[in-house]
């Protein structure tokens, strides 16, 4: 029996909805910040065509262990975006849209694990 891969799939989203949060929030903090350049993350898709096996490490000092740093490190800088007067490329109204998109995703993605969780179950107790 294979195992399932839903729940994988919608934790390592969960994850990288959390990071996706945390730069947009800091863009919002950072909004009166001047020469601050507004940031977001890779797309969800992009991330998980560069997901590879974990590499194996023969010393623990060696790796990080840490996954909110490969998302990190998708950082790219939103040059689309107009530069004010201070050099800040925030701008608030976009910061927000995205904030709702990542919340719809989230709900999204927690309504269809609960679905799928309520299945399991059902099945387990008929079966």
């Amino acid at each position: 029996m294979e195992s399932i891969q839903l729940f994988s799939l919608a934790s390592r989203q969960a994850e990288w909805l959390s990071v996706r949060q945390t730069v947009i929030s800091g863009n919002i903090a950072n909004a009166n910040t001047p020469g601050f350049r507004a940031k977001d993350v890779a797309p969800f898709d992009a991330v998980l065509q560069n997901t590879q096996l974990p590499m194996k490490a023969t010393n623990p000092l060696h790796f990080t262990n840490s996954t909110t740093e490969s998302y990190m490190v998708e950082q790219k800088v939103n040059e689309g975006s107009a530069t004010q007067l201070s050099g800040n490329s925030v701008e608030l109204a976009d910061e927000m849209m995205k904030q709702g998109s990542i919340k719809r995703d989230y709900d999204l993605n927690a309504a269809v694990v609960k679905a799928f969780n309520k299945m399991i179950l059902m099945t387990v107790r008929k079966g």
